[in-house]
């Protein structure tokens, strides 16, 4: 069995937070934009493809903030994760625009890209849902562990 790495955007502007936004099984989620990395790309490289294919956008890509492991095994997808494994690369990302339309590949069942305002994001289905607190002490200038390890 592989470990699949996975590069994510974490884009923020005027305290908000750009999600991909999904619908499966009557149920709303938000994701961050990005996904896994190809043969022969580099984290970067996955990251900008995956931007372009979900959001439409270019990202300039900062410094990685977050790893997280994903064990499915461990998940409340387990029935349809269980040998999955895969660890998220998520980066600081800027854009130079407002608005997004789904990208030229959009993720199966995202309905668009919402704004979260990142206060706001205990209200939110955002998937991991444990790591919507690091990402409010993040940007409330509070120390944030860089390794989240295998979170929901």
């Amino acid at each position: 069995m592989r470990i699949r790495n996975s590069a994510k955007a974490v884009i923020v502007k005027d305290g908000k937070l750009l999600a991909i936004k999904l619908q499966e099984n009557n149920s709303t989620y938000y994701t961050l934009p990005g996904g896994g990395q190809e043969h022969g790309e580099n984290l970067h490289q996955a990251l900008e493809r995956e931007c372009m294919e979900e959001i439409g956008a270019k990202v300039e890509i900062g410094e990685l903030i977050f790893v997280r492991e994903y064990i499915g095994k461990n998940h409340e997808f387990s029935a349809r994760h269980a040998h999955a494994q895969q660890t998220e690369f998520m980066f600081l990302c800027r854009v130079h625009q407002d608005s997004f339309d789904n990208g030229s590949n959009p993720d199966t069942g995202q309905s668009g890209i919402e704004w979260i305002p990142i206060k706001e994001l205990l209200n939110f289905k955002l998937y991991p849902q444990a790591m919507r607190p690091q990402l409010i002490s993040y940007f409330n200038g509070e120390r944030a562990a860089t390794y989240l390890g295998d979170i929901n």
